[in-house]
């Protein structure tokens, strides 16, 4: 991601620099805001950090020209003369946040870790669909199932109202997207989608986070500084992983559902009163959250209206090929010339993406594919064999190929069954990773090449075929491993 910092004092300048370039960003800076107007006219930025006061050029005349003229660019105004007035001015004006000098690194930390989740998230909501499927590159909303139309046409129904949703998953279903999606159908749509994980801050900031704090509330509270719930005024907050957050701070926030009044860490009268609408998260049962005393019964009947149940991966296989399509062209005109054709699944390795566990759902899809889209050759045919599969020997893959039940009853010879079963599995797996070469496939599995053969040999597979004799005949794709063997690539997996 790309940020452009733009300060008159080279010293908050260079560190501010330091601290973004630690977490990965490409960083230009500037001392001027003139400057700042012509680097922004020349190139795209992801974000800015702009002081307020500068001469002639002020950071607000900086922040009306990058309104008018990219408006997808997170705008952070920095002064060292913070008022609430000031703060509500500049987000009215369309600021993306408003920071006080002088800042801690945890503080910058901190909202770089929102913007980079706000830049992706944008970026994939505006990258292209597939099939007029709603939804961008994360693809939650692009598949057919039963279960995941279910849920989608709930989340339908509920967006247009301000009843709060409870979102439930496992990791990596898609559940921010969704929450994206009914904010985007929402009447609040124009307002701010302020979304916050309660796992990922500490206890200690995750309340100053959320309700923000006075002038002295804690030990480098030297600024009055405003929370997230009024950022969100008007608009969404999209609490993630909602059972991390203590209890403390859940009763506090039951409060604000209550009756929307806000109390900033250290104060003791009421600061504000918000108009927010709830959107909540979770990847476990909330009902044995409330038991095991991680969530409050109470909060929960207030956040959970209506409860949206996103199902795994593994309980939508149909949507993997549309899935992983989506996500090839997606990744394709971000990572490629468009002048290159993209490139296709070969019908083996769809296959084969609908066989693979996927634990981690639709983001581990989403991220293997990405892997793929770099790799690939344009206007190909994508085989098994090119697939980033040889960093590990997946042996939970191997083993969803193993029979629910062995035919017989009898322990020691039920036992044998399944670790023929398994071997066989396993070895073909192997050896399709290591696209046919046998000394490469003896180095992934810890095993000299004289055991990996007898292996191959213990299942029906011929040496110089690495296949099941009762299959069929060799295919002419083959290739040489290290010591001269003859070795097919393996487009599809005899085991299959």
């Amino acid at each position: 991601m790309r940020a452009l910092i733009v300060d008159d004092d080279r010293t908050l300048r260079e560190g501010c620099a330091s601290v973004l370039r630690s977490e990965g960003f490409v960083v230009e800076v500037s001392a001027r805001g003139d400057e700042a107007i012509e680097m922004v006219r020349r190139s795209r930025f992801d974000i800015m950090f702009v002081d307020v006061y500068m001469t002639p050029v002020t950071g607000i005349d900086v922040l009306k020209m990058v309104m008018a003229t990219a408006p997808n660019t997170l705008v952070v105004l920095m002064t060292g003369n913070p008022s609430v007035d000031s703060s509500i001015e500049a987000m009215e004006m369309g600021a993306w946040e408003y920071l006080s000098k002088p800042y801690s690194g945890t503080q910058l930390q901190l909202l770089l870790g929102r913007a980079a989740h706000t830049v992706s998230a944008r970026r994939d909501s505006e990258a292209p669909s597939l099939d007029g499927q709603e939804g961008g590159s994360s693809g939650l909303l692009v598949g057919t199932s039963a279960q995941f139309r279910r849920a989608t046409d709930l989340a339908k129904r509920a967006a247009p109202t301000n009843a709060a949703v409870m979102i439930v998953g496992e990791t990596g279903t898609g559940k921010e997207v969704l929450a994206q999606f009914i904010h985007q159908h929402s009447r609040r749509s124009k307002r701010r989608l302020v979304p916050i994980n309660c796992a990922a801050i500490p206890e200690q900031l995750l309340e100053s986070e959320m309700f923000g704090h006075r002038k002295g509330a804690f030990t480098g509270a030297d600024r009055e500084k405003m929370g997230l719930l009024e950022l969100a005024d008007g608009g969404t907050l999209f609490l993630d992983e909602l059972s991390e957050m203590s209890m403390p701070l859940q009763a506090k926030m039951l409060r604000v559902l209550q009756d929307g009044i806000v109390r900033r860490v250290g104060s003791e009268q009421e600061d504000a009163v918000v108009d927010v609408r709830f959107v909540s998260a979770t990847n476990r049962d909330p009902r044995e959250a409330i038991r095991s005393k991680q969530l409050r019964e109470d909060l929960y009947y207030r956040l959970n209206v209506v409860q949206i149940v996103i199902p795994p991966l593994r309980e939508r296989r149909e949507d993997i090929p549309m899935l992983a399509s989506h996500f090839l062209r997606v990744f394709w005109a971000r990572h490629r010339s468009p002048k290159e054709a993209i490139p296709e699944y070969s019908e083996d390795t769809l296959d084969f993406l609908v066989s693979r566990p996927w634990r981690g759902n639709v983001r581990e899809l989403q991220n293997f594919i990405e892997h793929v889209t770099i790799l690939a050759q344009p206007g190909s045919k994508i085989q098994i064999h090119q697939l980033p599969l040889d960093q590990e020997v997946d042996l939970g893959s191997a083993i969803t190929g193993l029979p629910a039940l062995p035919s017989s009853d009898a322990y020691h010879v039920a036992k044998e069954q399944v670790l023929a079963s398994f071997e066989k599995t396993y070895v073909t797996r192997l050896v399709a990773r290591a696209s046919g070469n046998m000394s490469r496939a003896a180095r992934l599995a810890s095993v000299d090449r004289t055991t990996l053969y007898r292996l191959l040999e213990r299942h029906g597979f011929r040496r110089d075929l690495a296949e099941p004799a009762s299959l069929g005949q060799a295919t002419d794709d083959t290739s040489l491993d290290a010591d001269g063997d003859s070795l097919p690539s393996f487009p599809r997996l005899a085991s299959e």
